[in-house]
């Protein structure tokens, strides 16, 4: 009876579907309807909307009407089969099974490695610092020694040699953020930082979304309005100077990405926290420093490097040392892949060419070569992204699938013990002995189950065109 219907629907394929059935079902025609989209809840982007309605994209419409086909044809046709062949109540689909492969491949990468010991050499060297008061630098050899034998007969190599200053290097460094979260990474980043898992943080971020504090949640989009410029323009400006602030834009990378909404950004940028539950506040919180850190100037290092030689030998150390000259947006938000590396090195003392040194001790330890880790659910969602595979609407739902269906379990990996051999060259003398060090443990990583290895390696062998990556990222692409 109404004399005007707006149709709201999300502006991706699956919203203009559901705009499309609706102009269907309720018997619609142009004059009675208007087809309008805004991607977060405030009221300048829902009176925008109303000003710049337009008609249904029938194209989009078309391309989820046949994403819907396929998603049936392979999902009713292979679950049938599985049934039969493995056991009821089994099920495959376009994603999913892509899903479970990528971690029964990744286990048995993790089972076929063989880990390769090598000694590396490590000497601390004693120099005056800026005060003339003795300090300690440790300096790295660049080369691994493979067998005892050699590591041995290179410390012994040390005991006679002068080491010396080769050339000190200083380089000016600078770090980027990185771009304003979409559906995957900030996924990801929850993940890592929050420790929640995939469907935790898209529940928390509905909420957000409802609440009007966050723009959509689902988005493969890196873009930032205008607006959303403006004001952290402003609010570096005020809060931390001019020197912090630097626009930018950034590109999305993401294969087959829509770009139908912005990125997920706070939508009042002058809100740094909000009056809402804990989970609610750390992940808001996590948005807005993400995006506050994207408009924010570059940090800035002084990297020096020290290659120091000995007498007699071809063998040379390094030294390295860092310096933050200026924090920029480190300031506000460290990424965690920095996080995980190795931190701030310290600074160097005052070095020059051709000064002597002194070693105080070097030590050649065992090490283990590292094997490739298991997925956990955030690291599981960037391959997905990095393959095409899915859409950011179906990470969480997927990954939740393949747990319930128990083709993969999520558990912690205990750590486990190994001995190491430390030979070590101090006072003049060469000491031999054995410690042990712990390795391998994972936090909530994914496993795969017996059945999901079988039912893997039965689809692989009989419908590989469905399981092959590429098959799920071209068909995307064609949507």
């Amino acid at each position: 009876q109404a004399e005007m219907v707006w149709l709201a629907s999300d502006e991706d394929r699956e919203g203009e579907a559901i705009s499309w059935h609706l102009y269907e079902v309720l018997g619609l025609t142009p004059e009675k309807s208007k087809r309008i989209v805004f991607h977060e809840i405030t009221k300048e982007a829902i009176t925008n909307a109303i000003k710049t309605p337009r008609e249904i994209d029938i194209n989009l419409v078309n391309a989820q009407q046949a994403r819907r086909v396929l998603d049936r044809i392979v999902g009713f046709k292979l679950s049938p089969v599985l049934w039969k062949k493995v056991k009821p109540s089994l099920s495959a689909g376009r994603v999913q099974s892509v899903a479970v492969r990528l971690i029964v491949e990744r286990e048995r990468e993790i089972q076929a490695f063989q880990p390769e010991a090598a000694y590396r050499v490590v000497a601390t060297f004693m120099v005056p610092d800026a005060d003339d008061n003795m300090t300690e630098m440790k300096a790295e050899l660049g080369t691994r020694f493979k067998t005892k034998e050699e590591a041995e007969a290179f410390l012994q190599s040390c005991k006679t040699a002068t080491f010396t200053i080769e050339e000190v290097q200083t380089k000016p460094g600078t770090k980027s953020p990185a771009p304003p979260f979409t559906t995957s990474t900030l996924q990801q980043e929850a993940a890592r930082k929050l420790g929640f898992s995939v469907s935790q943080t898209m529940t928390i971020a509905q909420r957000l979304y409802e609440s009007g504090q966050i723009t959509y949640m689902r988005t493969d989009s890196t873009n930032l309005s205008g607006l959303c410029l403006g004001a952290s323009k402003k609010l570096i400006m005020e809060s931390m100077g001019e020197r912090y602030h630097q626009m930018r834009n950034f590109k999305t990378k993401a294969k087959g990405a829509q770009e139908a909404h912005e990125a997920i950004r706070p939508t009042y940028m002058d809100r740094q926290s909000i009056d809402a539950p804990s989970a609610e506040r750390r992940l808001y919180e996590l948005i807005w420093k993400r995006t506050i850190a994207s408009q924010m100037a570059e940090a800035q290092f002084e990297k020096t490097i020290a290659t120091i030689s000995m007498s007699g030998s071809p063998y040379i150390f390094t030294a390295t040392g860092e310096v933050l000259v200026f924090d920029g947006f480190l300031r506000v938000y460290r990424a965690s892949a920095d996080e995980e590396g190795e931190g701030q090195k310290g600074l160097l003392p005052p070095l020059h060419r051709d000064q002597p040194l002194q070693y105080s001790e070097v030590q050649a330890i065992e090490r283990y070569t590292q094997g490739p880790s298991r997925y956990n659910e955030g690291s599981l969602v960037k391959k997905l992204e990095e393959l095409g595979i899915g859409r950011p609407s179906t990470y969480a739902p997927t990954i939740s699938t393949i747990q319930n269906r128990d083709y993969v379990i999520k558990e912690d990996t205990p750590s486990q013990e190994r001995t190491i051999n430390v030979l070590k060259l101090k006072n003049g003398k060469v000491t031999d002995k054995m410690t042990s060090e712990t390795y391998g443990s994972e936090k909530a990583s994914l496993k795969p189950t017996d059945i999901g290895t079988v039912v893997n390696d039965f689809l692989i062998q009989y419908f590989p065109q469905v399981l092959d990556y590429n098959f799920t990222a071209s068909i995307e692409k064609e949507f």
